[in-house]
């Protein structure tokens, strides 16, 4: 990979164009049995951008959504988009016809790329929104002709499929006009999980920032962050679109890419087939994994590194993954709004429990309620500021003038410790700690108690109102044995916790509400 220092780029554009001059006929990403390679991305990319400014009729900065799964699309249509100037809007599939309604009104998006299966929830959606063109695409159009789309919108917009869209392009020159550092790539949306959706504003130097960061810190761990990496995590989730998209693209590496990462079977059908070395996923992906009779048939002996983030790893399925898969597992942190980087363990250091020690390229502090700086070894609310940390939120001037300071600081709302090591450990999220007759509870504290109980598979805890304590514990908990009781969990808690901690209420479900990342979403169990 090129020198990462982002004085050498005048935009993302350029990270891109040297990985395709580099890597050229090496494999880029792999789907469905089917690859694609540097060079024809770069192919492909700039006949889309083409269309988009001709004959699609957008100019530079207007919005342009994705609506897809993890398909070889993806990259194409990302790229295509941000070599013509665009705008990124990165889009759950699985989005309700509120939720779509909200990001595309929000960000004006005017044009999406969405697979076909999704047009009939967007078709009810679009006369509500700024959108004119749309370009569909099947699951196998990158593998195999495709008639036209049976789907019509009744709708006055303009209706393209994918492989027309490119095949009309590819006679028509790249736009003139590129981008700066400063100007908007894409607009990842967040918050969906504690609120309304905001768009963060990512910059071509935000992305570019990110990947520099990665790379340092790789680099400082004697790893190499390249690789053939088994990639089920979301594109539209910031965490696997800077992995896959942004660093491993960057480095020359092969991401195979995952449509439906629910399907455990499925996915580890694919890790058995690949010498992977390299995986990344959220705490609730490696518990599933491990529970599914094929997880001992893959070969594991290639996998070098596996990083965890999106949420809360819990020490007992670390340690689990670590034995049965004999490589170390890294845990990170980051947000949206840090284009996906904050903090990471590397193989060699790791610390089980922490989140690693900060990214280069930033400035990270921790403070009280009342702004002040509290010292190592002290709780406090992670502040940062640095070349990753977004431009603000898409036109909501008050948000972002709450959430980042006058010196820049981007205020994350997360609690956390600086050890004397350098390592930080999250402790929880403002929002979420309980404050039981005063004193701060925090639920990562008992989930990772009551998950390390054998009979236990995976638990969510939340606070509940309390007429003597104002608020109380609850336990939200999935079990690997049915006859386990409240009364034994209770006990359990009752060994490893002070009074004040102890579940007053444990209540068991055969499922807990996720994100489309696998993230568990407190706020639905309150």
């Amino acid at each position: 990979m090129a020198d990462s220092n982002t004085d050498n780029y005048t935009s993302v554009l350029d990270l891109f164009e040297r990985a395709c001059t580099e890597y050229g006929d090496s494999i880029a990403f792999t789907c469905l049995e089917q690859d694609i390679s540097f060079a024809q991305i770069e192919k492909l990319s700039a006949s889309f951008a083409a269309y988009l400014r001709s004959e699609g009729g957008l100019q530079p900065g207007d919005r342009v959504a994705i609506q897809l799964p993890n398909l070889i699309q993806y990259p194409v249509a990302v790229w295509g988009i941000l070599r013509a100037g665009l705008v990124l809007v990165n889009t759950n599939p699985l989005y309700t016809e509120r939720e779509l309604r909200h990001q595309f009104q929000d960000s004006g998006a005017k044009a999406v790329v969405i697979l076909n299966e999704f047009l009939p929830t967007a078709e009810k959606v679009i006369p509500d929104t700024d959108i004119q063109l749309v370009i569909s695409t099947n699951v196998f159009d990158m593998i195999e002709a495709q008639p036209a789309p049976e789907h019509q919108l009744e709708t006055s917009v303009t209706l393209q499929t994918l492989p027309a869209a490119i095949a009309s392009g590819e006679n028509q020159d790249l736009p003139a006009s590129r981008p700066t550092l400063d100007d908007i790539a894409v607009l990842q949306y967040t918050g969906g999980t504690t609120g309304v959706a905001k768009g963060a504003m990512l910059s071509h130097g935000n992305l570019i920032g990110s990947v520099a960061q990665g790379k340092k810190h790789f680099e400082q761990g004697n790893t190499s962050i390249s690789g053939l990496l088994i990639a089920p995590l979301p594109i539209y989730h910031i965490f696997g679109f800077c992995v896959y998209l942004c660093g491993n693209f960057a480095a020359g590496g092969q991401s195979v890419l995952i449509p439906d990462p629910r399907n455990l079977d499925s996915l580890l059908d694919v890790m058995k087939a690949f010498p992977f070395t390299g995986f990344a996923a959220v705490n609730t992906m490696l518990a599933g994994l491990m529970n599914n009779p094929k997880f001992d048939d893959v070969d594991w002996s290639h996998l070098k590194w596996t990083i965890v983030g999106g949420a809360a790893l819990v020490p007992d399925i670390a340690e689990q993954w670590e034995r049965r898969t004999n490589t170390r597992l890294i845990e990170g942190y980051g947000l949206s709004e840090t284009t996906a980087n904050l903090t990471l363990n590397m193989p060699e250091t790791r610390c089980i429990g922490t989140v690693g020690k900060a990214f280069g390229f930033q400035d990270i502090k921790l403070v009280d309620q009342s702004g002040q700086q509290v010292a190592d070894g002290e709780k406090g609310e992670v502040w940062v500021r640095g070349l990753n940390v977004m431009m603000g939120y898409w036109q909501r001037p008050e948000a972002t003038n709450e959430a980042v300071d006058p010196e820049g600081f981007f205020k994350t709302g997360d609690i956390a410790v600086k050890l004397e090591n350098s390592f930080y450990k999250i402790v929880d999220r403002i929002k979420d700690m309980i404050i039981v007759s005063g004193f701060n509870v925090y639920p990562n504290e008992i989930e990772n108690l009551i998950t390390s109980h054998p009979d236990v598979f995976e638990c969510a805890v939340i606070g509940v109102k309390d007429n003597q304590t104002g608020e109380a514990v609850k336990a939200v908990v999935v079990r690997n044995n049915s006859a386990l009781t409240a009364e034994q969990l209770t006990a359990f808690c009752r060994e490893g916790l002070t009074p004040y901690k102890v579940p007053k209420q444990i209540e068991f479900r055969d499922d807990l509400p996720k994100s489309t990342v696998g993230k568990i979403l407190r706020r639905e169990l309150r």
